[in-house]
């Protein structure tokens, strides 16, 4: 191929590429691609606009070829590429989503995309790909529970309607226990932080029993009342209720949302 190339530009072309090569805030590629035509047209040779550009002679050939097809608007758009591998065909992605579906094999508790790949012969990258764009993800587990309550659409309501939208002039307490609290102390205080050595605690601990905690949360204003009880009977919630009904303002009425 010829080492030079002859690149005739008008004043107007000229000062469009001198803007291109200019301007910082463009991508780099339009930069030099837009020097590279400017050198061209002082009638170096390729390889000196090459050696000024920063780039190989291919390069400088191909953005020239460009430029004399497209002219400055060549310069700025790239041409699309065919992919490298081709898409897989409609039987191996669905091949894939009925495996994944699937029950897996022996003891395993899901399908994994390594697991997938080797029994239908495809990369891992492209077992992923396909999960993405159909929005698979086997990895997780979300529960449910069914009611038979038949009143349970009307109960649904009220609990979310005083979560969504308490009652005027009174106090909505959301209320739940967390019993079997293990009270474990370290055998020695904590040593703090310091230079050179981060906070360090005991590996053994002593313990004290179990305590069970009792809360109440103020649906409202955010502000939770709790009590901590040796013990988890009817008698140590029943105390708590009394300690919450002590808290409450008077003359306000009380909802209270809580399991059985």
């Amino acid at each position: 191929m010829a080492q030079t190339a002859c690149v005739l530009l008008d004043d107007a072309t000229q000062s469009a590429l001198a803007a291109i090569a200019g301007d910082r805030s463009r991508p780099l590629k339009h930069i030099l691609r837009a020097r590279i035509v400017l050198l061209s047209a002082e009638r170096l040779p390729v390889r000196e606009v090459a050696r000024q550009a920063g780039v190989s002679r291919p390069a400088v050939w191909r953005w020239q070829q460009r430029f004399a097809e497209e002219g400055c608007e060549g310069l700025l758009r790239d041409k699309t590429r065919p992919p490298g591998t081709p898409p897989h065909s409609t039987r191996t992605v669905a091949k894939v989503l009925a495996l994944t579906c699937s029950e897996p094999p022996d003891e395993v508790t899901h399908w994994t995309g390594r697991a997938i790949a080797a029994r239908v012969g495809i990369s891992l990258r492209s077992v992923q790909r396909i999960w993405q764009e159909h929005r698979l993800q086997p990895h997780r587990i979300r529960t449910f529970k069914r009611s038979h309550d038949p009143a349970f659409a009307q109960k649904v309501e009220d609990v979310v309607g005083l979560y969504m939208k308490p009652p005027a002039h009174a106090v909505v307490l959301s209320i739940d226990e967390k019993s079997q609290i293990r009270a474990l102390e370290r055998t020695r205080p904590d040593q703090p932080l310091g230079s050179g050595h981060p906070a360090a605690q005991t590996h053994d601990d002593t313990r004290h029993g179990t305590t069970t905690l009792f809360a109440a949360l103020n649906v409202l204003d955010g502000t939770v009342l709790g009590r901590c009880r040796q013990r988890h009977r009817h008698g140590e919630f029943i105390r708590f209720l009394n300690a919450v009904e002590a808290a409450v303002p008077a003359g306000k009425r009380v909802h209270v949302i809580l399991d059985n």
